[in-house]
């Protein structure tokens, strides 16, 4: 593709010669003459001078550079769609494979592919346009909208309901039950019924081994734009607010309610019925017992204002040095 075509479907300022070739897009340090590549962070700033690249996506602002440079507001943005005019997934073309299991009562819209050995069980219902690839499982009473992909091995369980334009990634499982036990009299534990689905609204996303879980009255819900990384556990009853990222480990215990945009990095822990406000940002391996400010950014266990715990940590650095000061203050 040359230059000045991309520059023009990105919408982007072009400064160099728009005869370049381009054929794909790579990181800043390991791009070749050909490759497109981006800068959106400062620390990385100094390798757009030393890179191989033959075009890189910068801010209006960035300084002049060898390399050919296209100049956009939002270049990591950019760049994210840059790769999706180099890279053509797999076409999953409509039909059903012969060795899936649909169950007659099922309700499938129109273009969907099933893959190999995909059960979907009795009164399922599916938009259009569906891609389920091999041994996805859709439980009894499922409802998905138009555009659902699922990958393979990932589960949905009985009565939950999925929006428009979801993703579900490899092994990624929605509404299993619940953790609720209720302690009897002899010390042995009663299992607590998980009667409630998990719901996810339009454009959620969920990652490989994430597990949202379904509630024992009411309902989990994920609301529309949130993206649930790998690994996440969402307890059961627990409502994730629109647009918000739960990166990768994060746990949150049953009956937390986080607000809407909302970024809580990766191993963040929530204890159960705490509210997270909106716009909240805590930082990563953040233990959080209590509830959170909107807009505030949190760190640390128990998690506290991310300046507080910024001199905190610094201070523990210093412990040693001042314990040798405090020892040689007592001997005088």
């Amino acid at each position: 593709m040359k230059l000045a075509d991309l520059a023009y479907r990105l919408g982007a300022t072009l400064e160099g010669d728009p005869d370049l070739t381009i054929n794909g897009v790579a990181a800043i340090d390991a791009a070749s003459p050909g490759d497109l590549t981006f800068v959106a962070n400062p620390k990385y700033a100094a390798l757009a001078r030393t890179t191989h690249a033959s075009a890189v996506l910068v801010e209006p602002s960035f300084p002049k550079i060898t390399a050919a440079t296209l100049r956009i507001d939002n270049p990591y943005l950019a760049f994210a769609r840059s790769i999706e005019l180099f890279y053509q997934p797999p076409a999953y073309p409509p039909g059903i494979h012969p060795t899936a299991v649909v169950a007659p009562t099922a309700k499938i819209g129109a273009n969907a592919h099933i893959g190999a050995y995909v059960v979907v069980g009795d009164h399922v219902v599916i938009g259009d346009n569906a891609v389920i690839l091999p041994h996805v499982v859709l439980y009894p009473h499922v409802r998905a909208g138009n555009n659902l992909f699922a990958h393979a091995h990932a589960v949905v369980r009985e009565h939950c309901r999925l929006g428009d334009n979801v993703v579900l990634q490899n092994g990624a499982i929605i509404g299993a039950d619940g953790f609720g036990f209720a302690k009897q009299s002899d010390g042995t534990w009663y299992k607590i019924l998980q009667s409630g689905p998990a719901v996810l609204e339009d454009a959620v996303e969920v990652q490989a081994l994430a597990c949202i879980d379904r509630a024992s009255i009411g309902e989990t819900r994920i609301h529309a734009g949130a993206k649930i990384d790998n690994l996440v556990q969402v307890g059961h009853g627990s409502s994730v607010g629109k647009d918000t990222l739960l990166c990768a480990q994060v746990g949150l215990a049953g009956s937390t309610t986080v607000g809407r945009n909302v970024i809580l990095a990766g191993q963040v822990g929530v204890a159960g019925h705490c509210t997270i406000g909106d716009g909240a940002l805590a930082t990563a391996q953040s233990g959080i017992p209590n509830d959170v400010e909107p807009g505030k950014v949190v760190s640390g266990y128990p998690a506290i204002d991310n300046r507080q715990w910024l001199r905190s940590v610094a201070l523990i650095n210093r412990l040693p040095e001042l314990l040798r000061g405090l020892k040689s203050q007592s001997k005088q």
